[in-house]
């Protein structure tokens, strides 16, 4: 992974300290400040219209609420958010990095609809541009949004390193580095949140988000995902953690690096507890149905998906490097590629333990790790609890045993995951 141009890590500067307490000082005189719209923000704002949104930007470490949803017929939308809004760049992003969000906005559940961005050369783009670490997003969702930039591009944040929890976007997110649904790149948390639009971009992008330090939890992504290279149906680069996380929607790459829940996970990067069913396509190599290239862990995981390409083509993973591992994991979809292509795993430099792939269905009968298994074999209690699987045979699929991290009905459905719906 490069150095990102333009985003501070959790890494910072010995001056940090002086630059957030002067942006606290500039913040707070900013309630004097009487806007361009005749507003006069208050510390703690109630938004009823996008004049009030739009005012938070004065307020950057206020405490905000939203009283109602907002959409193209709320006053403020024609001069603010709409394709013709500020010389046709649309909505201009809450936050930057010179002047980060640090406040709370709480959403109480509301919608902000027909959010449109149109600033390709910028970075940090989305509802809010740059969230920093006491920044807290929730309970919001922003729906038919239609935003591109640059880099770091979201369809509710650009750049996060903060909260943000309770949240989902619609629409199509559109970006060139660090795209993804709702977060362009996540430093600190983003839970219990989805996207469910389309997200194009070129390098780095994820249905949900395009570049993960941190934590990724109980999370979801439903819409396609497009890209040339680092591309996930839920992250497109993972170093943090990914967990109790899904993705459903079909991923395609022009090049390489393609994952259904995740193109990459480097060295530092956890996948737990979490699967992948659409479709996986890359024209060359590390082409896996839930991560393309693993360098980390991997584990209590599945894909269903079916995954096309060159080289280095796997059901579940299709390049495991050194020293990272894939344990109690499986994938059942089919496989397609010309080199290194296996059930499993295309291409393995590093441990496979406890791990299967369902040879009829794959169309594969090897893999470079991993133990190939017939459909009934797959659907057997047997077959897992016998290597030690933490698994529960229960009597229907709507039935879960919470207490085990694998539920299956026996000799009737593959594993799955007892928190999944």
């Amino acid at each position: 992974m490069k150095i990102i141009p333009g985003f501070r890590r959790r890494h910072y500067l010995a001056g940090v300290g002086i630059f957030l307490v002067t942006a606290a000082l500039i913040v707070g005189m900013a309630g004097c400040v009487v806007n361009d719209n005749g507003y006069t923000p208050s510390q703690n704002l109630e938004i009823q219209n996008w004049y009030d949104l739009d005012a938070v930007r004065n307020n950057l470490n206020g405490n905000h609420i939203l009283l109602n949803d907002l959409d193209s017929t709320t006053p403020g939308y024609a001069e603010l958010a709409s394709p013709t809004a500020n010389g046709g760049t649309g909505w201009q992003p809450i936050g930057t990095q010179d002047n980060p969000f640090t406040g709370t906005f709480d959403g109480q559940g509301y919608e902000i609809r027909d959010l449109y961005i149109n600033r390709p050369d910028e970075y940090f783009v989305g509802l809010f541009g740059y969230i920093y670490d006491a920044g807290i997003i929730k309970d919001i969702g922003v729906l038919n949004v239609t935003v591109t930039g640059c880099g770091s591009v979201g369809g509710l944040a650009g750049g996060n390193l903060g909260t943000v929890s309770n949240s989902y976007s619609s629409g199509s997110v559109n970006g060139n580095l660090y795209v993804g649904g709702l977060v362009g790149i996540n430093d600190l948390t983003v839970s219990n949140s989805y996207s469910t639009g389309s997200v194009n971009g070129n390098l780095y992008v994820g249905g949900l988000v395009g570049v993960n330090y941190l934590t990724v939890s109980n999370s979801y992504s439903t819409g396609s995902v497009d890209g040339f290279s680092w591309v996930g149906g839920l992250v497109g680069w993972n170093s943090g953690t990914i967990d109790n996380c899904c993705s459903t929607g079909s991923v395609t790459a022009e090049y390489n690096v393609v994952g259904g829940l995740a193109g990459e996970n480097d060295f530092d990067g956890t996948v737990t507890n979490s699967y992948s069913t659409g479709n996986v396509a890359g024209s060359e190599n590390n082409n896996g149905g839930l991560v393309g290239w693993n360098r980390g862990t991997l584990d209590s995981s599945y894909a269903t998906g079916s995954v096309t390409g060159d080289w280095y083509v796997g059901g579940l993973v299709g390049e495991n490097d050194d020293y990272a591992t894939i344990d109690d994991s499986y994938s059942t979809g089919s496989v397609t590629g010309n080199v290194s292509v296996g059930g499993l795993v295309g291409n393995n430099d590093g441990t496979v333990s406890n791990s299967f792939w369902d040879t009829q269905t794959s169309g594969q009968g090897s893999s470079d790790g991993g133990t190939g298994k017939t459909t009934a074999q797959m659907k057997d209690f047997d077959t897992f609890d016998g290597v030690g699987w933490d698994i529960s045979a229960v009597a229907s699929s709507s039935t879960r045993n919470t207490g085990y991290v694998w539920n299956i009905v026996d000799d009737t459905t593959y594993p799955f995951l007892s928190w999944q719906p």
